[in-house]
């Protein structure tokens, strides 16, 4: 990813306060018809393993809102510390949560309190001992350095106006050799000055 989707003019509080609103209502009104495809049918579309999907209560995939699967990169190992830069309602933890098993851990990191109220709640009703949902950005992550073994995430990168503070923080809190798995969208052609700051068209 390169610097020209990012830009210094845009205000990166608006920003957030924007996507916040958007994804208050894929938490609270799931059903609603957005610009973007959610739940249980997009983990199809986007070939999740079954088998990690269908024991899901329907309450942790209805607000998923991904854009592609972290974990067809690489297998996510037993015993192993994953990181959700941006987690959302959860569904990639959980998922992750049923890779890593008993002897592994799952921190979700998000900034929009509607997202964490859901998931924390979703992980509570699961029993779910070792999955930890924390409020932060990505741009500053709350988790300590080289905790993880792997930072996953999916769909949010791309919503951050600072990518390069985020990469920088994915990389401190990653052990030496361990491994990023992100799916995001992606653009490779130059992108006019105006639309860079054009907010409404970051979260479109």
């Amino acid at each position: 990813m390169t610097d020209s989707t990012d830009s210094k003019d845009i205000d990166a509080e608006a920003l957030r306060d924007q996507v916040k609103e958007k994804y208050r209502d894929v938490a609270l009104e799931p059903s609603t018809e957005f610009h973007f495809h959610t739940g249980r049918a997009l983990t199809e579309r986007l070939s999740y393993r079954r088998s990690l999907v269908e024991g899901l209560p329907d309450e942790a995939v209805e607000s998923f809102a991904g854009v592609a699967n972290p974990f067809s990169l690489r297998e996510i190992e037993r015993g192993e510390k994953v990181v959700d830069a941006g987690s959302g309602a959860g569904f990639d933890c959980f998922v992750a949560q049923k890779l890593v098993g008993k002897t592994g851990q799952v921190v979700g990191v998000d900034m929009t309190e509607e997202m964490l109220d859901k998931s924390r709640s979703l992980g509570q009703d699961m029993n779910l001992q070792n999955v930890a949902f924390r409020e932060g950005l990505l741009e500053d992550i709350p988790v300590e350095d080289g905790w993880a073994d792997v930072v996953i995430s999916n769909g949010v990168i791309n919503l951050c106006a600072d990518k390069q503070a985020v990469m920088s923080e994915i990389f401190r809190v990653l052990r030496p050799g361990g491994y990023l798995q992100f799916a995001d969208i992606v653009n490779a052609k130059p992108i006019p000055e105006a639309a860079l700051e054009n907010i409404d068209l970051w979260t479109a």
